[in-house]
């Protein structure tokens, strides 16, 4: 039977019109998307979409489908919602990456205020550490970021949310494009070890600009610190919930040319005992977002 995961995806296919499209939301590779797809089809002993080209729509047995399965998708959702009624105890060891400790700190003390029987352990590393940690069990869940095109055997991905890579310079630099701020101060540029790195060094490949480097550092919070100080800029994914736009001392000029994304998702076990736990955790994560 299909997981409740292969559902939501079935969802985003026909919501968006493409498995790519649907990759992008669900935080799967396109062939992930494709694979679970055909995987729906064969239980179901029949068809379900009108493939034409990169474009995927609906047929008649989709169409009837769709509904019935929104419903039981929403089932399961109230079901988590009752999850937060009932008292939860056990032990849950989670990770995440730096940029989403406090949020996900805000989050397990919420939980753990409605469920005092919970025991709630969190450690914050890179998101390869965190994935090996998690395949090995030592984790139950993390918060990573996550490459498009990244897999993991025995894995579970959610998708959280996706920030956009912005160029982030001091207020008074007055920048108006991202080619003149670039060119015109020192880049501070975030560890290209780390998947975050990379997507810079991708952003930057596809702007076809090399930045007059300065440093390379692995915090993304000390990056923005030298920025109000006016000792460079830098590429940046815009933090969920972070006010740098509201902040005095920083510029915020988008990369419009460029569509590259941070993707930020739960990965756990694809047979994590914890798996009810950790799905509650992620809804209150999301809700401590949306009133940041």
């Amino acid at each position: 039977m299909s997981s409740i995961r292969t559902l939501k995806t079935f969802v985003s296919v026909a919501t968006e019109g493409s498995f790519a499209a649907a990759a992008l939301k669900v935080a799967l590779t396109q062939a992930a998307v494709g694979l679970q797809m055909r995987v729906l089809e064969g239980e179901m002993r029949r068809p379900l979409f009108e493939r034409q080209g990169k474009v995927i729509t609906l047929n008649g047995t989709g169409r009837e489908l769709l509904p019935k399965i929104k419903h039981l998708i929403a089932q399961y959702e109230k079901l988590l919602s009752a999850a937060g009624t009932e008292t939860l105890s056990g032990t849950v060891n989670l990770g995440a990456v730096v940029s989403t400790v406090r949020s996900l700190v805000r989050a397990c003390l919420a939980v753990r205020a409605r469920h005092p029987s919970l025991d709630l352990h969190i450690s914050a590393a890179k998101s390869i550490e965190l994935l090996s940690k998690v395949g090995s069990g030592e984790l139950d869940a993390a918060v990573v970021v996550r490459d498009p095109g990244q897999s993991g055997s025995g894995l579970a991905w959610t998708a959280l949310y996706s920030e956009p890579m912005v160029l982030v310079c001091p207020r008074k630099a007055s920048e108006k494009t991202v080619q003149s701020g670039l060119k015109s101060h020192p880049f501070l540029r975030f560890d290209r070890t780390e998947l975050t790195g990379q997507i810079v060094e991708r952003t930057l490949r596809k702007l076809r600009i090399k930045p007059n480097e300065f440093l390379e550092l692995n915090s993304i919070e000390t990056i923005v610190e030298l920025i109000r100080s006016d000792l460079g800029v830098s590429i940046l994914p815009l933090l969920n919930g972070s006010r740098w736009l509201a902040d005095p001392k920083l510029q915020i000029i988008e990369i419009a040319q460029v569509s590259e994304q941070r993707h930020i998702v739960l990965v756990q076990s694809a047979v994590n005992q914890n798996a009810g736990l950790t799905d509650v955790l992620a809804q209150e994560f999301l809700s401590t977002l949306k009133s940041l």
